[in-house]
């Protein structure tokens, strides 16, 4: 269980540095256009791509940071007991439900662009949307990862409140 979470964290806090290339490249792109009067459609790709890899790859991370988005009405207020078990039915009912839905969903979407090894519709684009779409199955498997070590982590919790 720790590895995995160690992993997970590694790879969250490696992609997080993405958004420092994303940054510069956004800088690079502006500088080419409205200084040089020059543009690069390959450049422009790259930043979505590596914001693709900055969402999927570290939302995982994300939710175990504690980092995602909540209504925290109820939640805010809540015993550790409370927190446990609202952490617990959001990811059984919410999250893994979700997660195998996009996980199966995927499937033959990414799989349909492996077999063409899909490449940008634009002239001077880059040639890996395939490998773009692969992160789809692989954000649906970390977030599935991270779900049942929440939901593992919830019921630790829950027993520990009982005891």
């Amino acid at each position: 269980m720790e590895k995995l979470q160690f992993i997970i964290s590694k790879i969250g806090r490696g992609v997080a540095w993405l958004v420092l290339a994303m940054v510069l490249l956004i800088f690079l792109v502006v500088v080419q256009r409205y200084v040089f009067n020059a543009g690069s459609i390959a450049l422009q790709e790259s930043v979505t791509y590596l914001h693709a890899l900055v969402f999927m790859l570290a939302a995982a991370w994300t939710l175990s940071e504690d980092g995602h988005v909540r209504v925290d009405i109820f939640y805010r207020d809540a015993s550790v007991r409370r927190k446990a078990w609202v952490d617990l039915l959001g990811s059984l009912v919410f999250l893994l439900p979700f997660a195998v839905f996009i996980l199966l969903g995927s499937w033959d979407y990414v799989g349909a662009s492996w077999a063409v090894h899909e490449g940008s519709r634009e002239a001077g684009g880059l040639p890996l949307v395939w490998v773009l779409k692969s992160l789809i199955p692989l954000f649906a498997v970390l977030l599935i990862l991270q779900g049942l070590l929440l939901v593992l982590s919830s019921l630790t919790q829950i027993r520990r409140s009982v005891a």
